[in-house]
């Protein structure tokens, strides 16, 4: 989270996003209590940074629609992310479609400056830059109201679900949470694709191919990373020993997260004030952006 100290930062637990799929109506609101508990533990400081929920700033919303009106129907169409999701699909919402339209709006609404994202994502927020262009071209009067967002990349830009296919994904079932017992974590690294080559224990692989040995280059330190290489290819190890290893380092990594998510958990009432002094700093950033566009947009003011 050194973000914090680099940038004035905003972390948003994006609920609407969340309802753009099939989802249990009585779980959403635990789920996005959840999340908003997740990143605290993971270290936002609201003393740092504004962390509030995305249905309580309804600028979101509106910035969104009045987005709608420039955003580029073929560029939509052409989202990898909007085609890979829509083939499984017999009906495709149209909010499915407009995802990229609201995250553009959650980027722009704070007129934003870079944006921390997965390489899946760079994609959504080069549409944002796009959305920003054109905005900026019909209202902006000759200026650049709405900057052209840069992405931040991680150290790890994406990181493989344990099916070794696809990006983790909570609706694919294909993650670790890091709110786990040690005994889940077992269980689910046990099962986790490997080297497809290595099918017996004394097969050797090629650990660059391995989800697993990427996983560990993010939870094991060098010297661990190096012998597991090592084991991989010469079949010193099998993939159940490499697993060991790396389930021991996760659980270790991820042991005090989970603690400060327990105590959260405890306290729902603190973590709701500071969501709510959250959204307030928020909303009151949206609005004087939601001025200045519906002034250049051509609305008729509210009279006060």
């Amino acid at each position: 989270m050194a973000l914090q100290d680099q940038h004035d930062c905003l972390y948003c637990v994006v609920d609407q996003h969340a309802i753009t799929g099939q989802y249990e109506v009585t779980s959403l609101a635990e789920r996005t209590l959840q999340a908003a508990i997740g990143l605290l533990a993971a270290g936002v400081d609201p003393d740092r940074a504004v962390l509030f929920v995305q249905s309580h700033v309804p600028a979101h919303a509106t910035l969104a629609w009045l987005l709608t009106t420039i955003a580029p129907l073929g560029e939509l169409e052409r989202m990898t992310q909007y085609k890979d999701k829509a083939q499984r699909l017999e009906s495709v919402p149209a909010g499915l479609l407009c995802y990229p339209i609201l995250m553009a709006a959650d980027i722009l609404l704070y007129r934003a400056e870079q944006v921390p994202v997965g390489d899946d994502q760079t994609q959504h927020l080069e549409l944002t830059r796009e959305i920003a262009r054109r905005w900026n071209n019909h209202f902006g009067a000759g200026t650049a109201f709405f900057p052209e967002p840069e992405p931040i990349l991680s150290t790890a830009p994406r990181i493989v679900g344990l099916d070794g296919q696809t990006k983790m994904s909570k609706s694919l079932g294909n993650t670790i949470a890091m709110t786990e017992t040690p005994e889940q974590i077992w269980d689910k690294l046990r099962g986790a694709m490997t080297d497809p080559a290595r099918r017996t224990r004394k097969d050797p692989g090629t650990p660059e191919i391995c989800n697993l040995y990427a996983l560990h280059r993010h939870f094991s330190p060098p010297a661990t990373v190096a012998e597991v290489a090592l084991e991989c290819r010469t079949a010193g190890w099998g993939c159940i020993d490499c697993k060991r290893v790396l389930a021991d380092n996760m659980i270790a990594m991820l042991a005090p997260l989970r603690q400060r998510s327990l105590e959260l958990a405890a306290r729902p009432e603190q973590v709701a004030e500071i969501l709510g002094d959250g959204a307030a700093t928020a909303r009151r950033r949206a609005a004087d952006t939601m001025v200045e566009v519906t002034t250049r947009m051509g609305f008729l003011a509210e009279a006060q």
